[in-house]
């Protein structure tokens, strides 16, 4: 999981960088005192979660949302702007962690049961569903959040058809704004990074008409 803060308190960007790592040790962590250089960052780490003060030294935290979200003020205006979450200083580390997991699963990269669950794998492919980590051999896969998200729905269905109306809910909140055009650019990159670039394809298969299917290369 990457983890940006966005905060000008060395204090806090110090009790939250050791929240986030007592919890999730594998978690990447980068920070900024500067709203400016968080928007940057927002497109250079494409990590998975934000945490975002409303005061900074250059800009307002709600602009800095703005431009985040793309979208179009105290707690409410936060909610409005696009937030997901609103905390207020001082917070209770197990509260603030609380709330980050609560994001975390409604956005659906954070699944309690993926921590009891062993890692995947299939050929020289290894999804650890814990630490988020994908492999190949012993190469890290850097995916995107939805990148993620797409392979999670597949590989936890090992085995069984996916249907493109499931993927685009699961993975997008609605099977209405993504269509079929889009969830299959995102099948590409997948297999393009996985290396499942063969024809026919063989971790990724495509089901015509249907859906997708994760299985284990023979």
């Amino acid at each position: 999981m990457k983890v940006l803060l966005i905060e000008d308190s060395p204090e806090i960007v110090n009790t939250l960088s050791l929240t986030f790592k007592l919890h999730w040790p594998e978690a990447t962590l980068a920070s900024t005192d500067k709203g400016a250089e968080g928007i940057k960052m927002v497109e250079t780490e494409s990590p998975d979660i934000v945490i975002l003060d409303i005061n900074l030294p250059d800009m307002s935290g709600f602009k800095v949302l703005e431009d985040i979200r793309e979208e179009v003020i105290d707690k409410v205006r936060g909610l409005e702007t696009g937030a997901d979450d609103y905390i207020t200083k001082p917070f209770d580390p197990l509260d603030f962690l609380a709330r980050v997991k609560a994001v975390l699963r409604r956005t659906g990269i954070y699944y309690p049961e993926d921590e009891e669950l062993p890692p995947l794998v299939a050929g020289n492919l290894t999804i650890n569903f814990f630490t988020r980590k994908v492999l190949l051999g012993d190469q890290q896969v850097h995916l995107t959040p939805t990148e993620y998200k797409v392979l999670h729905c597949l590989a936890r269905n090992e085995g069984r058809i996916v249907t493109q109306e499931t993927l685009r809910r699961r993975v997008w909140g609605s099977a209405r704004y993504v269509d079929a055009s889009a969830l299959k650019k995102y099948i590409y990159q997948l297999r393009t990074k996985l290396g499942d670039t063969s024809r026919p394809p063989r971790i990724i298969l495509s089901e015509r008409g249907v859906g997708y299917k994760f299985v284990k290369p023979k």
